[in-house]
């Protein structure tokens, strides 16, 4: 039997299987994750709201269902953290901002839902940047957090607070979103594994904010981080769980037909540079497919640069409608720069030229189905660079925009809907590496046998103690 005191150490699946063989009980697990929380929390600053007593009350409801004989849900007494963006029943949906200290909810969004359904237990809130604006994570109500491998690298953001808290053994899943990268590049910066999935599949609404606008209804969608690929499927598995609140979903299977063992790999999409570490781990991944049966051809990829013009158009028009009042009062340092530098580098489209991006949606998705019925796979980059230097973004506006070409893989992909994963592989000194993988629209069925495939041959290990 495990050691109660090594309980945070295990993956979702294995928390999840020993306390249906009764190896450990719900509450043991969930009071080793809260003492893990408690140990590591203070150098990290990964989850910023905590509930001890609502998480032994779910605990407790796991094991008198357990000893009842009653089925549980595939999560069943697993620690799980949620984003402090996303509603969850008498807690404030602060998105990292001063202005939304009060905003509680009253309800619970249709993911968070689907994970208490699926019997997870709720730890804590992890962090944001204000308005989940960033590839950083700091902000003037909770502070800024720390990447784990090395404070003074970004843990990534918008889920910054997500991907550092499961790198660290703060539970076993991490709730992220990403409208940009928010779950795909904090997965990446942490040393683990994070799932964008396609547009529909999770069933995801904010009670307390109420609907968006069409740029985020397109390309906003919540994923789980982990730090084992088999933990992205299971939390897949919950939080896919059917919502009709969500207009959105789709109720497509989670397995697909049978599908060619081949993948594209594009080192450098559309001359992007790329530094030679994050090449080589591109080029690993692909040896390790090919050593997995793959057939793996180097290839230029589809278009990521007018999508990531476009994705940028849509998301601003929504903010430069509703953010700019918000933006004044909340008056962030670090948002007010960051916005700033969007808008230079997109100009706002009349009602034409937002039409006219909405068209060219349909072309560049149709592109790329086409090349993902060939290659199911697509292995290109996360970023062009290593993890970034931690604020880096919001030193100068040659910084950040050496930073927007960098992430050109983060922003191009959510415009037309389709999955992303990316898979950790190696550390370069500290400082963790990985890729994306892209596949066609609710196949993460594919992107997720893949990524084991890759993560069998070595990744870093975690849970990891804060450096």
């Amino acid at each position: 039997m495990t050691q109660t005191q090594d309980l945070w150490r295990l993956t979702a699946a294995a928390t999840a299987a020993l306390i249906r063989s009764r190896g450990a009980t719900a509450t043991e697990v969930t009071r080793a994750a809260l003492a893990r929380l408690d140990a590591v929390n203070p150098a990290l600053n990964a989850v910023v709201q905590t509930m001890p007593e609502q998480a032994l009350a779910a605990a407790a409801a796991v094991d008198a269902a357990i000893a009842r004989g009653e089925e549980t849900g595939v999560l069943a007494g697993v620690p799980v953290t949620i984003k402090v963006n996303t509603d969850q029943e008498g807690f404030a949906t602060t998105n990292g901002l001063r202005l939304q200290a009060g905003l509680v909810a009253a309800e619970d969004n249709p993911v968070v839902a689907n994970l208490r359904r699926a019997g997870a237990v709720i730890i804590g809130r992890t962090n944001t940047p204000a308005f989940s604006l960033r590839w950083f994570t700091r902000n003037g109500v909770h502070g800024a957090t720390k990447n784990p491998w090395d404070a003074g690298i970004t843990p990534g953001g918008s889920s910054g607070g997500a991907a550092s808290a499961v790198a660290a053994g703060i539970g076993a899943i991490g709730h992220g979103t990403d409208i940009g990268g928010s779950v795909r590049y904090p997965a990446y910066a942490c040393g683990v594994h994070g799932l964008r999935p396609t547009l529909g599949r999770l069933p995801a609404f904010n009670f307390s904010g109420g609907d968006r606008h069409i740029g985020g209804q397109l390309m906003a969608v919540s994923g789980p981080i982990a730090r084992s690929i088999a933990d992205l499927r299971l939390g897949l598995q919950a939080m896919a769980a059917p919502d009709l609140r969500e207009p959105w979903y789709v109720p497509a299977p989670l397995e697909g037909p049978e599908w060619p063992r081949r993948a594209a790999l594009c080192v450098a999409p559309e001359g992007m540079a790329v530094a030679p570490e994050v090449e080589a781990a591109l080029r690993d991944a692909g040896r390790r497919l090919q050593d997995r049966g793959w057939t793996v051809v180097e290839i230029d990829s589809p278009p990521f640069r007018e999508p990531a013009r476009l994705q940028a158009m849509l998301w601003l028009a929504e903010s430069r409608r509703g953010m700019n009042k918000a933006l004044h009062e909340e008056n962030d340092p670090d948002a007010n720069f960051v916005f700033a530098q969007m808008e230079a580098l997109c100009p706002e489209a009349d009602l034409n030229g937002f039409l006219d991006a909405l068209q060219a949606r349909s072309r560049l998705l149709r592109q790329w189905s086409a090349f993902l019925a060939k290659y199911p796979v697509l292995i290109c980059p996360v970023s062009g660079e290593l993890p970034f230097r931690d604020q880096s973004d919001v030193e100068s506006p040659e910084e950040f925009r050496r930073i927007m070409e960098a992430q050109l893989t983060q922003v191009g992909l959510p415009l037309m809907g389709l999955p992303g994963l990316t898979v950790t592989t190696g550390l370069v000194g500290s400082t963790p590496v990985g890729v994306q993988l892209i596949g066609a629209r609710y196949r993460e069925d594919i992107l997720l046998r893949a990524g084991e495939e890759i993560e069998a041959a070595g990744v870093p290990a975690t849970p990891i103690d804060p450096r």
